[in-house]
Order: structure tokens, then sequence, then C-alpha cells
């Protein structure tokens, strides 16, 4: 049993993979609570042989690695990879980077750009022959939403969900469409800048908490999959095992 670990900035999140399939067991902790303990208890009667770390937090990374003993992958660009990396500094690109292009790239998914609505809003750029090109990174709905809120002294807190009407009937309304409509204007412009670069169609795919709410007024994005960073954990994972099998 193959435990996948996908540690961002807001959440950790669990799966395993059983035989080359995801299985219907997650769990979640949030990241600002991740400890030994709360492992443990998150991990309660799941057991699995070897697990694979894909982190944008260096600091629990380490923790993870000191905290579990089974063989442990830690995902970075010297991972066994389906890309090929033409960037200045692959050091520097994320791990859940890497993975969003990794479950582009095996669904015959390239050129690509894989949207990942978390934290920050990210786009990876896959080109046709699978190189990781780079891509943007701008902030997430939720920073645009709490700044407002947390920077002002008489604008709410305000869940994101689909405005009714572009023009604000309450302070609340107003700040919706600007969430939503407003974003999707950004992500609208960022795409078309990229499009225009980009050798080839690319097929446009979006992942995250916030995907399914702002795809909907884009039609730019082609598929959206909750699940799009967690396959790209499996595939690495796989890959980095079989070869940790292999070795003498």
């Amino acid at each position: 049993m193959h435990l996948l670990i996908d540690n961002s900035n807001t959440r950790t999140k669990f799966a395993l993979d059983q035989d080359g399939r995801l299985s219907e067991w997650r769990a979640t902790i949030p990241t600002a609570e991740l400890s030994p303990e709360s492992l443990d208890k998150a991990l309660a009667g799941q057991a699995f042989t070897h697990l694979t770390l894909c982190s944008v937090v260096p600091r629990l990374a380490d923790l993870m690695e000191a905290h579990f003993t089974g063989p442990l992958h830690r995902i970075s660009h010297r991972s066994p990879l389906p890309i090929s990396i033409d960037y200045p500094e692959p050091e520097k690109i994320g791990a859940d980077r890497l993975a969003n292009a990794t479950a582009a790239v095996i669904r015959q998914k390239h050129p690509a750009i894989v949207i990942d609505f978390g934290t920050a809003v990210t786009f990876d750029v896959i080109s046709a022959d699978t190189s990781y090109l780079g891509g943007v990174i701008a902030p997430g709905t939720a920073s645009l939403r709490d700044y407002l809120h947390k920077k002002t002294a008489l604008l709410p807190a305000i869940q994101l969900e689909e405005p009714t009407s572009a023009i604000g009937r309450s302070t609340a309304e107003a700040m919706q469409i600007g969430a939503v409509i407003g974003y999707r204007g950004l992500i609208r412009e960022i795409l078309a800048a990229i499009r225009a670069e980009l050798v080839g169609k690319p097929a446009i795919l979006a992942t995250g908490g916030d995907a399914a709410l702002i795809a909907q007024g884009l039609p730019e994005i082609e598929e959206i999959d909750p699940d799009l960073t967690m396959k790209g954990i499996q595939v690495i994972g796989r890959s980095a095992h079989s070869l940790r099998t292999l070795t003498p």
C-alpha cells in the first residue's frame, strides 16, 4: 500500500494508492496543525508500506520525513518524471507544479496549461514535446477575499459563490462580483497571454479548491479534476519506488 501526501500551504491531504487506483479513503489536516500527533491521528488504522511526499513547506516536509519509518520519496526536479524540464533553475520548481505537469502529460494532454486554484493560483505550461516551460503565480481567490476584510473597517468576510448579477445591491454582493467575475478576468487574460506565446493549441486543465466555481464562467477550461495533483504524485511515486526496488 502506497501513501500519497500533498502538503500545501493551507491543507495537507492524504490518499492511498491501491494497485494503481486512488482509494476512497482520504484524510486532511490543516497544514498549520501538522504535527507527529495529528499525523498519527489522521492515519490511524491505515496500513502502508511506502510513501510519496509532495511538499511546498520544507520545514514540514522534514518533519514528515523524520516521522515516517517506511521508504519515502520526496518529489523534486530530481524525481523520475515523464516530462523534461526546460527551466533555468529547476530546483526552484514547486513539487506540486511538477505533479500537476505529470498528471497532464500522462493523460496525453500536451501542449497543456494546468491551473491550480490554491492559496496562490498557479499556471504550469507544458510544451508539445512534454517539456516543463514554467508558468505564472498570482494571488489565490482566498487571498483577495480575506485581504479586503482584514484591511478595511467595513468590508465583511464572505464565502465565494456565483453572483446573480454584475451589479451588486449590497456590499457582500459587490465583493462577490469582484472576487468571482473579476477573478475570471484575471484568469482569462493570463491564459490569452500564454497561448499567444505557446506553440500549438494547449489543453487547459484545472484543479484546486475554487476550480469548479471559477471555471463555470471560463469555457477555455476543458477539464476540472480535483485529484489532478494527487494523480501526479501517484505516478511519480510509483516510478520512484520501482527504481528503488530495482537498485541493487
